[in-house]
C-alpha cells in the first residue's frame, strides 16, 4: 500500500474491524491500534462488550480481564480503551434527551425497562450505536478531537451487518425526533468514505476467502465503505524453487507422505490471494505473514502481546512508503 492510500485510511475517524471467527480479527484490531498510535494518532480501541463476560481476548492482550467501562482509559502507550455497552449507550442517550440525569437513572433503574432494552436486538444495537456516536463527538478543551481514530473490534459477520444496517432500518420507523437525528448523524460517519472504513480480516484459505467476499457484498448493501482487507497467517514458502521441482513428482506419486500438506499449502494460499485480489479490485489487500511462537513456554498474556507487537511491526512494513 502506498503512502497516499495509507494516509487516507489513517485519516478516517472509525475503523470497523470485522470478519468470521478464528481469523485473528482481535489480534489485528490490537495491532492496528498500536500501529496507528506510533503514527501519532490519538487512538481509542473498543469492542462490543457483554455484561455477562468476565474475560475479553482483546483486553487480555493488554494484561486486563476486560476493557474499561464507561469512560475510556489508557491501555497502552498512545492507546485508550473502552467497552461499547448497550446499557452505557442507552444511558447516554437518555441523559441527552431528559431534563436531568437523575430522571434518566430512574428510568434505567426500572427492571421491566432494563429487560426490554436487553431483549430487543435493535434496542441493544441502538445503545451501542449511540455510545459510538458519543465517542466520535467528543472534543478536547482546545476544540480538537479527543479520539482521532476509533478502532472497533466488531463481533462476527452477522452482528456487524446488523449494526451497520441499523440506521437505514430504523430510519423507516423514526421519521423525526432525537433518535432520527442521531441515526442520521451516525450515518454521516459510517457511510462516508472519508470518515469510516470497514477492515475485513481473513485467512488465505478457500472458505474464509469466500466468506470475506460475501461480507464485502454485505457491507456494500449497508453502504459502509470497505477500507482494506487484511489477510492473516499467510505462510512463507519453506521450499526453494529447486526443491519444489524435485519434490513435486515424488509427492504426486505419494500424496500422503509427511510434509505433503505443507508443500501444497503455500501455492494454495497464493491461489486464494489471487482470487481475493480479483474480487476486491482497487480495495487494498494487506498480507500478514504467519508468525511462529518463538516462546512456547511464556504466559498466555505475554505470547498474545508478542504476537500483536509482531503483527503491528509487519503493518509498518506493509504500509511503508
Amino acid at each position: 500500500m502506498d503512502k497516499t492510500t495509507l494516509d487516507a485510511l489513517l485519516n478516517r475517524r472509525v475503523w470497523l474491524v470485522t470478519g468470521k471467527g478464528g481469523v485473528g480479527r482481535t489480534a489485528i484490531s490490537a495491532a492496528a491500534a498500536l500501529f496507528a498510535a506510533r503514527r501519532h494518532k490519538r487512538v481509542l480501541l473498543t469492542e462490543i462488550g457483554d455484561p455477562a463476560e468476565r474475560l475479553s481476548p482483546l483486553a487480555r492482550v493488554f494484561g486486563r480481564d476486560l476493557l474499561p467501562e464507561g469512560e475510556p482509559a489508557p491501555i497502552a502507550e498512545g492507546v485508550l480503551g473502552v467497552q461499547l455497552l448497550a446499557l452505557t449507550g442507552q444511558e447516554n442517550y437518555l441523559n441527552s434527551v431528559m431534563p436531568s440525569k437523575m430522571l434518566a437513572r430512574a428510568v434505567l433503574a426500572s427492571e421491566a425497562l432494563r429487560r426490554l432494552a436487553a431483549a430487543g436486538p435493535s434496542l441493544r444495537e441502538l445503545g451501542i450505536f449511540h455510545q459510538l456516536l458519543t465517542l466520535l463527538r467528543q472534543t478536547r478543551c482546545d476544540g480538537t478531537l479527543t479520539h482521532e481514530l476509533i478502532i472497533a473490534d466488531m463481533p462476527a459477520t452477522g452482528h456487524t451487518l446488523s449494526l451497520t444496517a441499523l440506521p437505514e432500518r430504523l430510519l423507516k420507523l423514526f421519521r423525526s425526533g432525537p433518535i432520527h437525528d442521531n441515526l442520521v448523524e451516525g450515518q454521516s460517519y459510517l457511510n462516508d468514505p472519508d470518515k469510516a472504513a470497514a477492515i475485513i480480516a481473513t485467512l488465505p484459505e478457500t472458505l474464509p476467502v469466500s466468506e470475506c467476499m460475501e461480507l464485502c457484498e454485505g457491507l456494500r448493501t449497508t453502504n459502509v465503505p470497505l477500507g482494506a482487507v487484511f489477510v492473516n497467517r499467510v505462510p512463507l514458502d519453506p521450499f526453494s524453487p529447486e526443491e519444489r521441482q524435485a519434490l513435486a513428482p515424488i509427492l504426486d506419486a505419494y500424496p500422503h507422505l509427511p510434509g505433503a500438506t505443507r508443500f501444497r499449502r503455500h501455492p494454495q494460499s497464493l491461489a486464494e490471494l489471487d482470487r481475493l485480489k480479483r474480487h476486491l479490485g482497487e480495495v487494498p489487500l494487506v498480507a500478514l505473514p504467519e508468525i511462529a511462537d518463538d516462546k512456547p513456554d511464556s504466559a498466555p498474556f505475554e505470547a498474545e502481546r508478542a504476537l500483536v507487537e509482531s503483527l503491528s511491526r509487519h503493518l509498518d512494513n506493509a504500509f511503508a512508503a
